[in-house]
């Protein structure tokens, strides 16, 4: 079973380190992912962080559920697996959408 733990509800202005120096008191950090927007590098209000073993993992979680950083109450709890996406995409313009799919310009009707 995997030591990790989802991290949510969290200010804005909370750093990896913040959580690090945080979850350390419930025993060995071993890794912390603040996520982030592409672009901006602003915080999404969530994070992971994963701690040595399971029980490091139910200390913190009784440790810091329901606890105030950043004028923020936290939850916290185990993270669940990543759910596989689906590789499609979907949206945009297409032409051509039904019927013939041939791409002369003979077939359209003219008025």
């Amino acid at each position: 079973m995997e030591a990790k733990l989802y991290v949510g509800n969290l200010s804005y202005q909370t750093t990896e380190q913040n959580l690090r120096d945080l979850f350390m008191q419930a025993g060995n950090v071993t890794s912390v992912a603040l996520i982030k927007e592409p672009g901006t590098q602003r915080s999404k209000g969530f994070a992971f962080v994963e701690m040595s073993s399971q029980s490091e993992v139910q200390k913190a979680i009784s440790m810091f559920n329901g606890y105030t950083l950043d004028e923020r109450q936290m939850a916290v709890s185990v993270a669940r697996p990543r759910e596989e996406r689906s590789g499609g995409g979907g949206g945009g313009f297409r032409q051509n959408r039904g019927g013939n799919n041939n791409n002369s310009n003979n077939n359209r009707r003219r008025y």
